[in-house]
């Protein structure tokens, strides 16, 4: 007879599968033309590559990391008429596989239970979920922070690989290595990753291309619904001259204008570097400590993952689906640790997630016309990242001063390699 554990494992895998053809089929017939970037830009990159052999990232600046080509180009693996949906079956099976890295394939019980909330959250974000390459590398970062305590080389390959899809998942190599004791292999692993792409994208022809997309990124204006546009988006509300919505068709987004515009720009990037070293300070801070390990590594990724989404001038709505990555990371860590803690950011992720869908994509058109319930909808959306990021950077400072005052844990050095309970503990227990 079937047991609860089984049965729940195997509806989660049915309604996952549900889910994807749900979420696809929003994609290509539902409103807002939410796949326009899969079946338009995507669809551009690839045809270009094959029709006349210019690949973007190494003939030409790309604003994506070169690794993103391999997924747009296996897209369109049956002809670019069927881009959309071999994309759609391409997320769907990295993410399949990413659901069985979590759940261990069905055996285990915590990742089970954190695979329906990924499934709600998928639900809560809507098609968007499924249709940008961030989808890839939510899927690829999830396998790879799977994989750091049993196997930190290869998560240091996979974490690297995802980076260079898109640049987010540097956030928790960082978070990685300032916390586990495998810190070096992780590092090793990531390093040589990237020399490897490096070199051949140089023996390829790249040249400087190859870093084309740090500079594309810093050069960007304001995006719309990036946390600090708000103070434009409101001036265009109340009718302030000279402060608009336009479309930069040379990055194909929507960004403000305005008193001011250029200069926040130009101090956005400088500011997230300061955000992400302070954080990571913190994080240094809370690992001599002597906190649980699996604690600090889960709260110093939520931190910097969050704090790429918030102190950022770019402001896409598919950056929400980087939460997952994290918030799974925790979920795991606060079950093996028998706490409540992650629960609060869990439900904070599903409402931010939630409140994106509706603005994107079913109302945007709303929102470009600078209608003020869109804008504020954004705002308040925004508001609970921004709250997300302060939750965690307080537990960060928590878990730097509690641990050493109360004794309950002995100080390590930065760079040792202490025996972790934590971490331990969850591989026994994922072992059961």
């Amino acid at each position: 007879m079937l047991n609860r554990h089984t049965v729940s494992a195997f509806a989660l895998w049915l309604l996952f599968i549900a889910v994807h053809l749900a979420l696809g089929l929003l994609n290509l017939q539902g409103p807002g033309n939410p796949f326009g970037d899969v079946t338009i830009v995507y669809a551009g990159w690839a045809q270009q590559a094959y029709a006349s052999g210019i690949v973007v990232g190494v003939d030409m600046p790309w604003v994506y990391p070169l690794l993103a080509i391999v997924p747009i180009l296996a897209s369109v693996t049956f002809g670019i008429g069927h881009i959309g949906a071999t994309w759609l079956a391409l997320v769907m099976l990295l993410n399949l596989v990413a659901l069985g890295f979590l759940t261990r394939w069905g055996r285990s019980r915590a990742g089970v239970i954190i695979g329906w909330w990924w499934l709600v959250f998928l639900l809560a974000l809507g098609p968007i979920a499924l249709g940008r390459v961030d989808a890839v590398t939510v899927a690829v970062a999830l396998v790879g922070v799977r994989l750091l305590s049993r196997y930190p080389r290869a998560a240091g390959i996979v974490l690297a690989c995802a980076t260079w899809i898109k640049v987010w998942p540097a956030a928790l190599l960082l978070a990685a290595f300032i916390t586990l004791r495998h810190r070096w292999a992780i590092a090793i692993a990531a390093a040589g990753t990237t020399a490897t792409v490096v070199v051949f994208a140089l023996l390829a022809g790249s040249g400087m291309n190859i870093f084309s997309f740090v500079s594309e990124q810093t050069g960007r204006g304001i995006q719309i619904e990036s946390p600090v546009a708000a103070f434009w988006l409101w001036q265009a509300v109340a009718g302030v001259p000279n402060t608009f919505i336009y479309y930069d068709a040379s990055i194909l987004t929507f960004q403000v204008t305005g008193a001011g515009v250029q200069l926040a720009a130009a101090l956005m990037t400088p500011l997230l570097g300061v955000v992400i070293l302070v954080i990571a300070v913190l994080g240094v801070r809370a690992t001599r400590a002597g906190s649980s390990t699996l604690g600090v590594l889960s709260m110093l990724s939520l931190a910097l993952v969050t704090a790429l989404i918030v102190v950022n001038k770019v402001g896409s709505p598919q950056f929400v689906g980087w939460l997952a990555v994290p918030i799974v990371l925790g979920l795991l860590t606060a079950r093996a640790e028998g706490s409540l803690r992650f629960r609060m950011p869990a439900v904070l992720a599903l409402i931010i997630a939630a409140l994106t869908q509706l603005v994107y994509p079913y109302f945007y058109d709303q929102l470009l016309a600078a209608d003020p319930i869109m804008v504020a909808i954004l705002t308040v959306r925004n508001a609970l990242l921004l709250a997300l990021l302060v939750w965690a950077i307080v537990q960060l400072v928590r878990l730097g001063s509690r641990s050493s005052a109360s004794g309950e844990h002995t100080p390590q050095p930065f760079f040792s390699t202490p025996y972790s309970p934590p971490l331990e503990r969850l591989t026994a227990k994922e072992s059961a």
